[in-house]
């Protein structure tokens, strides 16, 4: 590899790689918060965090990628300008048109790992971290029930528990308390257990304990029962999906299913590599700009290029799901002309770049 072209790569390289860094700190912040907050509603257990993170971080991966390698280049690119580089670069003969070996050494294992992050390991991803929530779903501590402490309940309520076995299926000692059409339920036991009936909903068993029912009002009209076992219904989860949601199937399963909305999630997992490689080659032109010139104005055009590009994917796929967007066309209307763009641009940058070397000698 030539001197220039290491120099060049490395100076891409850590451009992209801090750029990628603070787009992770943020996204990933975003994710976190959403995860904390469902949390605290009860819906994944606070020993998931983690793992959810960690899958979520993968899923989204093939958005963040190509925006990170579009804004390093130009960012990188747009230095080089301001910095003269590239004007003492074309006074000995190396014009724009000499980057893209470099650009490229950077470019092609990125587009592959956003193909690799697209088609296998985002689904992948996504299909386990629903297999985590579904199998924490089957122990009490997702329910948003705890031992030693008063758990609400939804639609009114509390419940406390002694103890929970490991699994948390199993409990200790039981209080609940709920309150129902001007009526307070009072029920306590001794040991108690959860079960399924159905995919979401959960009940609770418990046995040997009491059970105390009566006005909120303070009226004597109190019913006192001792029972063996006694049945609760817990708050089913209401974040279930499907097994055959097309974006939980791997992509080799996609390939066979004539469903609108799995040829839609085709298109939409193929589209990001596309778009990393059509984007990194539009950054040369995009960021060329004078040695005095505000670099920030380029960065801020490749970044809405790259907004316009994610949001008509985005609406692309939803017209393949709705058949408004014949499964032929699929994303080719936005990726083809986005590359066709890009090498032209690219190539007819070349063109000037030696015009005007020509036309000076």
């Amino acid at each position: 590899m030539a001197k220039l072209d290491r120099y060049l790569l490395s100076d891409f390289l850590q451009s992209f790689l801090a750029t990628l860094t603070v787009l992770l700190v943020v996204s990933m912040g975003g994710v976190l918060v959403d995860i904390l907050g469902r949390i605290a509603d009860g819906r994944i257990p606070a020993g998931l965090m983690l793992s959810q993170l960690g899958l979520q971080f993968i899923v989204y991966l093939p958005i963040i990628l190509p925006l990170a390698l579009m804004l390093g280049l130009a960012l990188s690119i747009a230095r080089l300008y301001r910095d003269s580089e590239m004007a003492v670069l074309t006074g000995v003969g190396v014009g724009p048109k000499r980057l893209l070996r470099p650009i490229m050494l950077l470019t092609v294992p990125v587009v592959g790992l956003v193909a690799a992050c697209s088609l296998w390991l985002g689904p992948w991803a996504d299909r386990n971290a629903e297999q985590m929530l579904q199998d924490a779903s089957r122990s009490m501590v997702v329910a948003g029930l705890e031992p030693g402490q008063f758990t609400p309940l939804a639609g009114g309520g509390v419940v406390y528990l002694s103890s929970l076995a490991g699994d948390g299926t199993r409990m200790g000692k039981v209080f609940m308390q709920r309150q129902k059409e001007g009526r307070i339920d009072v029920v306590s036991a001794n040991s108690g257990a959860m079960f399924f009936e159905g995919e979401r909903q959960r009940y609770l068993r418990l046995e040997d304990g009491y059970r105390v029912e009566g006005p909120e009002n303070g009226a004597l009209d109190y019913r006192l029962m001792r029972y063996a076992r006694n049945e609760v219904a817990l708050p089913d989860r209401d974040e279930v999906r499907d097994q055959n949601d097309p974006e939980m199937l791997p992509t080799s399963q996609l390939l066979g299913d004539a469903r609108p909305e799995a040829k839609a999630q085709l298109h939409w997992r193929l589209t990001p590599p596309l778009l990393a490689l059509a984007f990194a080659l539009l950054t040369l032109p995009l960021a060329r700009s004078a040695p005095r010139q505000q670099r920030y104005g380029r960065i801020m055009v490749a970044f809405l290029a790259y907004t316009v590009g994610v949001s008509l994917s985005i609406l692309g796929r939803q017209w393949l799901a709705s058949g408004k967007l014949p499964v032929e066309v699929g994303m080719w209307w936005l990726t083809l002309p986005l590359l066709i763009l890009a090498v032209w641009l690219y190539f007819r940058d070349g063109r000037l770049s030696r015009r005007r070397v020509g036309a000076k000698a």
